[in-house]
């Protein structure tokens, strides 16, 4: 069935009023995967900072050693995975395409992105995500797999040679999944001028005020919330970078 077509607002009340950008499975496909990465890296880093042995805050809390607890929410973390490929697998073939698309003025985007991440005012762009978003999921998909498949392989093994590998393998993906959530922390946090508001469209209840949505996702505010003159995919000011939403 072809999707309705979103009646355009016709009065200042309509245009101002908040948007919902992603749905309550999305957010809460969000939520379960970075509360159970959050988990992965914590335990991860204190073991990795030589304290197995002593237990952390969350060894404390749940009763269990660190290293229990790394292991359940890595495995936490391949259910969420299974049931996003599963259950919504309408949205992750969405996510696939949108992420693995090449749009004319990506080029331009990057090359703004530096002065706009301060200024607020960023290229133009098309589609869900920006193209610095797009990098941003392939990074994520790549090293989430990766450390989930040395961890998984890791639960198999006691030793020898294909262990230490995986061990090295699993350690370096750490790092630079740790790189990529204080990058995307920072942004959803609003800290940059042209990321302001950005949050609310993964948390709560997903409403995203007006002019949020014109100002980070011109290309899929409905006609009656663009500025006058702005086309699709051209963005007034600012526009969001790698990050959230």
């Amino acid at each position: 069935m072809r999707p309705t077509p979103t009646r355009a607002p016709t009065t200042a009340t309509e245009r101002d009023r908040p948007v919902v950008r992603n749905n309550l499975a999305t957010r809460g496909f969000h939520a379960a995967t970075f509360l159970s990465t959050t988990v992965l890296l914590i335990t991860g880093w204190w073991l990795r900072s030589g304290n197995e042995g002593r237990p952390s805050v969350l060894a404390e809390l749940f009763g269990a050693p660190d290293t229990d607890i790394h292991e359940w929410s890595g495995w936490a973390l391949v259910g969420v995975a299974a049931a996003g490929l599963t259950l919504g697998v309408r949205a992750a073939w969405t996510f696939v395409r949108e992420t693995m698309r090449v749009d004319r003025g990506d080029v331009r985007w990057f090359r703004r992105w530096p002065a706009g991440a301060l200024t607020g005012r960023f290229a133009g762009h098309q589609g869900h995500f920006d193209p610095g978003q797009r990098l941003a999921n392939l990074a994520f998909v790549a090293t989430l797999g990766t450390l989930v498949g040395t961890g998984v392989a890791l639960t198999t093994l006691s030793g020898g040679p294909t262990f230490a590998a995986l061990v090295r393998v699993h350690r370096g993906a750490t790092y630079v999944l740790t790189v990529l959530v204080i990058g995307h922390v920072l942004l959803a946090s609003g800290l940059l001028p042209g990321y302001r508001g950005a949050w609310r469209a993964m948390l709560g209840r997903g409403r995203v005020p007006a002019d949020t949505v014109r100002r980070l996702w011109p290309s899929e505010a409905p006609h009656g919330h663009r500025r006058r003159g702005d086309r699709a995919g051209t963005a007034p000011g600012p526009g969001p970078g790698p990050g959230p939403g």
